[in-house]
């Protein structure tokens, strides 16, 4: 092993025996951690050729059980969100793509600090199950085009245990690491395709565009290496997404999408995203596919089916057809602005208002952290919009009084204004695939 470190600290790349070596020996304990944490900075300064971040990518996946996806018929895809605040698009996506033909077997995880996750939303509609056995799985996605569950079994156990100790190493922030963290899991839950969306902006782990394009780079680069054809987006996470955050309160907003209304920028990313994944999977041109995302919204065939997934998962389908039903939490605080804070809403810091919310109960705090399924926030007023004294500039909502002003000061800590109207900031900034970036 000391051999591998002392050749990736000299900037010389790995052969596929020696990552092979390398995940094996960190798996079954051979290697001790400081010898593992050792070789993580060594990648942390020097980096990794596209061959040798395949190659370990791969070997990370197969470090655990491979979801073998061919019991389900057809091509099928995949999506992934590198994770921010307000961040619902899986919900409102695998519907769309499995009414106009494409089957999505999704395995999605819970939130964790100020990002959200996929199965909490889904498990703020009562009765729905994020667990389903293998056969249960496919024989729903082969019967009704679409399942999302939690991620289960044992997935990618190498990215755990590296993940670990990059935490208390400090080499979390390498772009190499973190691409085959996230690729490798995804290789292991088996799609024909998959579309990566990596967030950029306050709210996000990638700070910078720079940063950002080079990650999603790298993921397609890794995917289309090991014949998944692969995609990325790379959006705006400097504002939340949509104006809804919190577990019940954003799957009202998907509801909201999938019947034909909603914020303009969810709608766009839903739509966007949702197109090209049917552009993945061979349904026609871009230009095509839009129109198809556009007809299943319009003519109500999407939000069937989300009902037909929510039922066939045990969930109360009713609360989406009438969101009152959902569940509501007793404490509703309307934040006005006062004097100080009028003009035009210039910044937003994102992770702040999603610790915000966090706060309140929408979020964990830890891993053992109970989720209020109410709880969250409404933003009323966002980066670009005027702001009167008495504006109401958003709705928080949580099961107990005293959470609401220490959530409201971090809230406010986020907002700065100006008498100028700010740009309209970008939705995209970059879209990568295999021949390279196409800045937007």
């Amino acid at each position: 092993m000391v051999d591998i470190i002392n050749k990736k600290r000299d900037g010389a790349a790995l052969s596929r025996d020696e990552i092979k070596y390398f995940i094996d020996g960190c798996v079954d304990g051979s290697i001790p951690d400081y010898q593992t944490s050792a070789f993580l900075m060594a990648v942390f300064f020097r980096g990794m050729e596209d061959t040798e971040l395949a190659d370990i990518t791969m070997a990370m996946a197969h470090s655990g059980d491979m979801v073998d996806l061919s019991p389900i018929k057809g091509i099928k895809v995949d999506k992934h969100s590198t994770g921010g605040v307000g961040d619902k698009t899986t919900i409102a996506i695998a519907p769309i793509v499995a009414s106009c033909g494409v089957k999505m077997a999704k395995m999605s995880g819970r939130g964790l600090g100020h990002t959200g996750g996929t199965v909490d939303k889904l498990e703020s509609i009562p009765g729905y199950r994020t667990v389903l056995d293998k056969d249960a799985f496919f024989n729903q996605v082969n019967k009704i085009g679409v399942s999302v569950i939690g991620q289960s079994g044992n997935l990618a156990p190498a990215d755990k245990k590296l993940y670990a100790l990059r935490d208390v190493t400090g080499s979390v922030p390498s772009i190499p690491l973190i691409a085959s963290s996230v690729m490798s899991k995804k290789l292991a839950a088996g799609a024909d395709c998959i579309l990566l969306d990596v967030k950029c902006g306050s709210g996000a782990f990638m700070k910078n565009e720079e940063d950002a394009i080079t990650l999603a780079e790298k993921m397609v680069a890794i995917g289309e290496r090991n014949n998944r054809r692969t995609m990325a987006y790379v959006t705006n996470m400097d504002i939340p997404l949509g104006q809804n955050i919190g577990n019940a309160l954003e799957v009202k907003e998907v509801v909201d999408v999938l019947k034909g209304a909603g914020p303009a920028d969810l709608v766009h990313e839903c739509v966007e995203l949702s197109a090209t994944l049917l552009y993945l999977a061979d349904k026609g041109e871009m230009s095509e596919c839009r129109e198809m995302v556009q007809q299943a919204i319009n003519d109500g065939k999407a939000f069937k089916k989300l009902l037909e997934m929510v039922q066939a998962q045990g969930g109360d389908a009713s609360v989406l057809e009438n969101t009152d039903k959902l569940p509501q939490d007793p404490v509703c605080y309307e934040l006005k602005a006062d004097k100080s804070q009028t003009g035009y809403i210039s910044h937003m810091d994102t992770e702040s208002i999603g610790i915000a919310s966090t706060m309140l109960g929408a979020g964990r705090e830890t891993k053992d952290s109970v989720i209020d399924p109410a709880a969250g926030i409404i933003l009323l007023k966002k980066t670009g919009d005027k702001v009167s004294e008495g504006d109401v500039m958003a709705r928080l909502y949580t099961s107990q009084q005293g959470l609401i002003k220490p959530a409201v000061d971090r809230y406010l800590s986020s907002l700065e204004f100006s008498e100028n109207q700010p740009p309209t900031a970008k939705l995209v900034y970059a879209v990568v695939d295999i021949n390279g970036v196409r800045k937007i």
